[in-house]
């Protein structure tokens, strides 16, 4: 029985995890490839770590070079980060070494140029646990819907924002206080600011769009934006109305060209989407033969991510074999289709959510109504509320039909500028998915 020598770097919260998978797991595995697997190397910094968890006849190392210039067939990365991770990567690559990495933000960077070495080298170089942690959405848009033209690819791809989300509308807390319960119980990072900001979900949707449209992975090309700007008030307007606030991440298909957008989202309570809550992922992904699918699982975690690297560790192994030609593509599409332009957030199509604060007089509501008509842009629905603060001021929200940005942007200004508005206007956009 022929076996496969697996070399693992970083032994944190994924790599332990991958390692005590692997080990649980180990019968399931061999029954399942045909063939046994060895992890014969593992590089930790930490050495006491290393006694305390790993098994005696594997060998231990503090530096990268020593798994990479060994015997393995596979270097698993899980170190995170770029510039350390990238050098591992690509001396990997050159070493005749296929590759495993959950590296989302690697990917989205140097996906391509990385691609290209892996090529080059006649090995592979797979990422399923980069997007939506134990989530197989790679693997299923790369593979089984790839009978489809993709159009539309929505969801919830970031469990941090999510889980801040759901607490705030459940414990009537406000963002900085969620924010730092999120810290504590390890939903974010001390520095959360990728998750928070919609970063992090950036780089996973730029991935996705490759996969699915057969474009070039490109974070820059994707509009971003986060949560920390949501107030619990928001949160309870969007109730009132009917909706649930969730950050998507969104890559449609239209005629004019690639809508990439992550931001907070006004969905429907009876959608799907509008029901993932605390730190889960959820994504809508719809084929025009399949229709639409939807994955939903937890999107970050130890055992979740390490389920996923080692998806990607059998499917190397029942490959590795073959004839590099034979690979599954790993953007999806042997031909990219360079034709196809990212639309600007301007050229987008959404409903919005305007809130602003305006002086309780005569005619306030008329006159903004006025000015939305004049620009083409329908109200589907009007609310005003109470007097702010006891004062002479009043809070309106607006839910619009259907527009472009563009237009609704050039709505806001006006309306800005107009004396009875006092303070910015919020606005936040809705998005119906259909899915019911």
């Amino acid at each position: 029985m022929r076996s496969i020598k697996l070399g693992l770097i970083g032994f944190g919260t994924v790599g332990s995890a991958v390692y005590t998978v692997l080990n649980r797991n180990r019968e399931d595995i061999k029954c399942r490839l045909g063939h046994d697997f060895q992890l014969s190397s593992i590089c930790i910094r930490n050495q006491k770590r290393a006694a305390l968890f790993v098994d005696s006849s594997v060998r231990v190392c503090s530096d990268p070079r020593e798994v990479i210039n060994s015997d393995v067939d596979i270097v698993i990365e899980v170190i995170g980060g770029t510039d350390s991770a990238k050098s591992i990567i690509e001396k990997s690559l050159k070493n005749k070494k296929h590759v495993v990495t959950a590296n989302k933000e690697l990917i989205a960077l140097h996906g391509r140029q990385l691609f290209e070495i892996a090529e080059n080298n006649e090995v592979m170089l797979l990422y399923e646990a980069a997007v939506a942690g134990g989530v197989p959405i790679i693997k299923s848009i790369r593979e089984g819907l790839s009978a489809n033209q993709i159009t539309l690819v929505a969801g919830i791809i970031n469990g941090t924002t999510n889980y801040i989300l759901t607490e705030m509308q459940k414990s009537r807390s406000n963002f900085k206080d969620v924010l730092n319960i999120a810290i504590k119980k390890g939903y974010a990072e001390q520095d959360p600011t990728y998750d928070v900001e919609g970063i992090d979900a950036a780089h996973k949707l730029a991935i996705i769009a490759s996969l699915s449209f057969g474009v070039e992975i490109n974070y820059q090309t994707v509009y971003c934006e986060g949560i920390s700007n949501i107030d619990l008030k928001d949160i309870d307007y969007a109730e009132k109305f009917g909706y649930r606030i969730k950050l998507l991440g969104i890559a449609k298909l239209t005629q004019s060209g690639i809508e990439l957008r992550v931001h907070p989202t006004l969905v429907p309570h009876e959608n799907l989407m509008a029901n993932v809550d605390g730190a889960m992922n959820g994504i809508m992904v719809y084929g025009d033969a399949v229709g639409p699918t939807i994955f939903y699982g937890q999107g970050a975690g130890g055992e979740a991510t390490a389920s996923s690297v080692i998806s990607d560790i059998i499917d190397i192994c029942r490959l590795s074999s073959a004839n590099s030609e034979n690979y599954v593509p790993y953007t999806a599409y042997r031909i990219n289709k360079h034709s196809i332009p990212v639309l600007p957030i301007d050229d987008t199509r959404a409903s919005y959510y305007l809130r602003l604060a305006v002086k309780d007089q005569v005619g306030v509501m008329a006159k903004i109504t006025k000015l939305l008509a004049a620009l083409s842009i329908s109200i589907e629905a009007m609310y005003q509320g109470e007097q702010i603060g006891g004062g002479s001021s009043v809070e309106v929200v607006i839910i619009s039909h259907e527009t472009v940005e563009r237009d609704i942007n050039a709505a806001i200004s006006k309306i800005q500028h107009l004396d009875f508005v006092e303070g910015p206007i919020k606005l936040l956009r809705i998005q119906d998915l259909g899915l019911k």
